[in-house]
């Protein structure tokens, strides 16, 4: 299997599904001529075409509602937001029209609106948001956030031939800092499946996208110290793998949630509710949560580090919950 980043992950992924099936194409934001913000989708529309791979005006609503009336037309578009805290441009069309449809009419909506999320990189508080909480609470969109190379091409296969509109998070930080062994050809991950990374029995870190890695560092310190403490990837919180998190849970007896996203209404509340309403007896310590603060995302690179969490405040965090 070949090596690949992150990014190359989910571009080949979308060449593969384009190649596969006709009715696939990509919109967006400089995203043919230029090959996208991050290049992901570079010399796409040499293969592909200026049909397949599209150009358009920076209107994310004009994007998602194009891909919405292209979806209901027999297409599967994958609409590309350039930074996904502009997904606010195109909330009412995913929100009020995409979500609703499946209820309304009773016909899906083949979308993924894809694009990059998260901080860590000094893109300031217009380009380092995660949002991916407002979405699990519109019923009717699933919320995909990998973490690793492999299971980002496989979740955006499986995004793609869903029939449900998808939102896709790709934590920018991650998209050529890590890189794996990822399957040739055509590979798909179930939506809604966790994935346990790493096993352990003193404690539990659920976390997706760049909390992962945090996790799964702080995982690591703590075996140094004689704990074992097990890492939950959820991968996707639309749907959500509660059987798999509540298993870990009543093994372990202890919780730490984990992601980037702000604190306050953040999904880590809505996992650590589950925890708490079906696993409660097996609790040995209170439900923790590391997130970022309630703030906007500062440039100055000192106070970006003290708003978003880490490995470090992942590790202070476990070793408070480990000897509660």
């Amino acid at each position: 299997m070949p090596q690949l980043t992150y990014l190359e992950a989910i571009a080949d992924a979308l060449r593969t599904e384009m190649r596969r099936d006709e009715r696939v194409f990509l919109l967006g934001e400089d995203i043919a001529t230029y090959g996208g913000a991050f290049k992901l989708t570079k010399n796409f529309h040499e293969e592909f075409g200026r049909k397949r791979v599209l150009d358009c005006p920076i209107s994310e609503s004009a994007i998602v509602g194009a891909a919405i009336g292209a979806a209901l037309n027999g297409m599967r578009p994958v609409a590309e937001m350039q930074f996904m805290d502009f997904v606010t441009c195109g909330f009412n069309q995913i929100v009020n029209v995409a979500a609703t449809t499946a209820y309304r009419w009773g016909i899906g909506v083949p979308i993924v609106v894809r694009g990059p999320s998260g901080g860590g990189v000094g893109a300031n508080p217009f380009h380092s948001r995660n949002s991916e909480a407002w979405f699990a609470h519109a019923s009717g969109v699933k919320v995909v956030c990998p973490a690793f190379p492999a299971d980002a091409k496989g979740l955006m296969t499986a995004s793609i031939r869903d029939n449900n509109p998808v939102v896709f998070y790709e934590h920018k930080g991650l998209y050529r800092k890590i890189k794996e062994e990822v399957p040739e050809g055509e590979y798909s991950i179930p939506l809604g499946k966790a994935n346990v990374v790493r096993e352990g029995k003193n404690g539990t870190i659920v976390a997706y996208g760049s909390a992962v890695h945090f996790a799964l560092a702080a995982a690591e310190e703590l075996s140094k110290e004689g704990a074992s403490v097990e890492v939950i990837d959820i991968r996707t919180l639309v749907p959500f793998d509660q059987e798999t998190v509540l298993a870990s849970a009543r093994k372990t007896n202890r919780v730490l949630i984990a992601h980037e996203a702000s604190l306050t209404a953040g999904f880590g509340g809505e996992i650590a509710a589950r925890i708490a309403e079906h696993a409660f007896e097996y609790l040995d310590a209170p439900i923790m949560r590391v997130a970022a603060y309630d703030a906007p995302t500062p440039f100055a690179p000192t106070l970006e580090k003290a708003v978003l969490p880490n490995a470090e405040k992942v590790l202070s965090a476990m070793r408070k919950l480990l000897t509660y």
